[in-house]
Parts: C-alpha cells; structure tokens; sequence
C-alpha cells in the first residue's frame, strides 16, 4: 500500500482543480477509504461505500455537511457571526428530528406541479439571456448565462426582488466561502458581516410573508409549516430559502459550463444533440455523473464503525465523494471516464445524494439543464472555445465548476 504522503487530496490544489480524476481512480483503486492527514478528514471514493454512508443517517451525522475545515472559525469570525443567527439549521447539515421538520414543509410547498409550471419561464428567461450576447460573437457564458439564469429562476420562485438578485448572489458567495480556511482573517470577517446581512435578508423576507403571503415558495413553506404539530420558527423557517437559492443557483451554474466544456470536447455526439433532441435528459444525466457540480458533502460518524475494511472512530470526519463515486468503474464499467449518454447505468448516479438528503431541487436542476442546453445549442451556431488558455475552476473545497468560460460562435 502506498504511503500518506505517496497520495495527496487537496481539491483546493490548483493541479488537482484542474484534473482531479486520475487522483480520484488512484483512491478508487488503492485507499478507497483514506484518511488525508492535513484535513483530518477520511475521503471516501467507492460508490458502494458512499452509498452505505448516504444511506445510514444515524451512523453517520450531517452536522457540518457542508464544512471542510476541521477547524473552528478564529475568534473574530465567531464575534462577527454572533451578531446574526449561528445556529440558523439548513436542511443539507440538519439530521433527524429536525431535518424531518424542515423537509416536510418543503416537500408540500415545492411540489412537481410547482416545478412543473416553471417551464415556459425557464425558457423565456434563457431566450432573453442569450438575445443580451447572441450577436457579439464572443462571451464569457458562465457571467452571462450561466449565473443569472438559474439565480433569477430561484429569485422568482422563492419570492426575491430582481433588483436584489446581484447582492444575493454576492453574498451567497460569503456564505459558501465561510465552510473552508481559505482568505486572509479581514476577508473572513468580512464574509462573515456578509452571511449575517444575508441571514437577516431572509428572515425579513420570511416574516414579510407570514403577514402578508404571495405567490411564491416563502409564502408556501410558511403556510405548510404552520400545519406542522410543532411549527418551525421564523429562525428556522428562514434557512431554507436562504438555502434553497445558494443551491439552486450555484449547482446548475456549474452544471452549464461544465456540460458545455464536455460537449465541445465531443463534437460528434453535440451534433447528434443538436439532431435529436429526444437524447437530451440522458445526456443531462451523463453531464452530471461526469462532471458532478457538488464534488461531495461531509459527515460525522456518530459510533466506531467499520467501512469498506476500515475502522472508523466515533467523531471521525468523511467526505462523501460524489464525483469519484461516479465515475467508479465497477458500477457504471471500464470506460467510466467516456461521455455514453446510452449508459444503461445512468440511475444509479450521486450526484443528488441519496437517502434522506436527497436534493430537493434535483427536478428544477435537471429542468433547467435540458431547457438550456438545446437552447444554447440552437442559437449560438460553431460554439468552440474563444481561446486556448486554461480553464478556471472556482476553489470551492467540495464543488467543480469553471469561474469564466469565455465561447466564440458565428454570430
């Protein structure tokens, strides 16, 4: 077996941002269960396993889902942060009872019909956005599509002004930051002053609804939750479109550019695409095993545990690794690394999670990808790369996904 320091997993590493799969099938192979000693964290790789973690909630916590550090915050991050909401639950690092308190009304208000309906919008957004750069020949699609359309689908669902979608997407980007030991203390204070503003944004927008309901996902959960036997504070309440449109915006951002950059890499199978639109919600779910926009989340086991022939202690930190999971060659075979959208094992992907924290805007997300990706297709004819510098991943410790993306086509 290879030491410790022979196989290194740092996804903040810019050589591993770039490629991060041969590190990936080397962990597959050799420590699927493997323990990186400068995170304290235990990265799990296989699919089977990733699955019996998933899957075992009362084994293995969601506290701190979302937190790769294994560090407490300094001193002046927490005295920012007391000045808003510190413990404000979000469902992805709640476990039961309460994450059943909080999926419940979601699950009421943010039903399939309600999805369903978004459909036309989802277009007609989409259309609008490409009509601003379709002419220019040349855009940077990440800034000018890939952003904003699944942030001004989740701001109209969830009830958030349009004129407020800009600084909700900046501090959308305080809160996501806040999860890992990146930046000096100054910016880390200041994404901390930044989630507080962005706490406080939500629980205004939750009790505005409470007193006055609307059209829109607040006003749902707010009503649904109010039928609970033990309703869910306005505290409570608040966390989860707060949520919601972190999620909602940033995994499908990813998931564009991402889909976009392996579709130009096969130009045979983009022109099928372009042919034959019937293969589009395979190809959506191929785009997503491939290229998984949430990397994996964190779990806390709860007891000494056995895993994949590894003992665990109770207090252990894993990262649940949903992209090397996916492309597992003993579940989806040898040619794991090709893009098939015929796959015949295309279910049994993680990129949503499984189990009880299954992602509930998963319909939306693939909704969104199989409106936007035929329309990108159709109404920007010869896309290719503009340039051949590098691509830019954003490093965020437990995503993947491009910073800019910058296209060229024949206008």
């Amino acid at each position: 077996m290879p030491s410790a320091a022979e196989l290194r997993f740092d996804p903040l590493d810019p050589e591993q941002r770039a490629n991060p799969y041969p590190v990936y099938a080397r962990l597959r192979r050799e420590r699927p269960v493997y323990y990186a000693p400068a995170l304290d964290l235990w990265v799990v790789t296989r699919h089977a396993d990733v699955l019996a973690v998933l899957k075992d909630d009362q084994t293995f916590s969601s506290r701190n889902a979302l937190r790769s550090s294994p560090h407490e915050p300094p001193p002046e991050v927490r005295a920012a942060l007391a000045d808003g909401w510190p413990g404000m639950p979000i469902i992805v690092d709640s476990d039961p009872p309460l994450h059943t308190r909080i999926r419940r009304p979601i699950t009421k208000a943010f039903t399939p019909r309600r999805v369903a309906e978004l459909e036309p919008r989802i277009a007609a957004i989409a259309a609008e956005l490409i009509d601003g750069f379709a002419a220019d020949g040349e855009a940077d699609v990440v800034e000018r599509f890939a952003w904003p359309l699944p942030l001004r689908v989740m701001g109209e669902l969830i009830g958030v002004a349009a004129d407020d979608l800009s600084w909700v997407h900046e501090r959308s980007r305080d809160w996501l930051g806040l999860f890992q030991d990146t930046g000096t203390l100054e910016e880390r204070v200041e994404r901390a002053r930044g989630t507080v503003a962005f706490q406080r944004y939500f629980v205004e927008l939750t009790e505005a609804r409470a007193r006055e309901p609307r059209d829109d996902l607040v006003s749902a959960l707010v009503a649904a939750a109010a039928e609970e036997e033990e309703p869910l504070s306005i505290a409570e309440l608040a966390g989860v479109p707060l949520d919601l449109i972190v999620a909602g915006h940033v995994t499908v951002t990813r998931a564009i550019g991402s889909a976009l950059v392996v579709l130009l890499a096969h130009p045979d199978l983009l022109a099928e695409l372009r042919s034959d639109l019937s293969i589009v919600p395979a190809a959506v779910e191929e785009l997503l095993r491939l290229e998984s926009p949430a990397q994996g989340l964190f779990r806390e086991a709860t007891r000494d545990v056995e895993l994949g022939g590894v003992e665990l202690p109770r207090g252990a930190r894993l990262m649940v690794h949903f992209g090397a999971a996916n492309r597992d060659e003993e579940v989806f075979g040898a040619d794991a690394e090709r893009f098939d959208p015929r796959r015949e094992e295309l279910g049994k992907h993680v990129a949503f999670g499984k189990g009880i924290h299954f992602c509930v805007g998963a319909p939306l997300a693939r909704l969104e990808l199989r409106i936007a990706l035929p329309l990108l297709l159709e109404r920007l004819p010869g896309l290719r790369r503009a340039n051949d510098e590098p691509l830019a991943y954003d490093p965020i410790f437990f995503a993947r996904g491009l910073a800019r993306l910058r296209l060229a086509w024949d206008a």
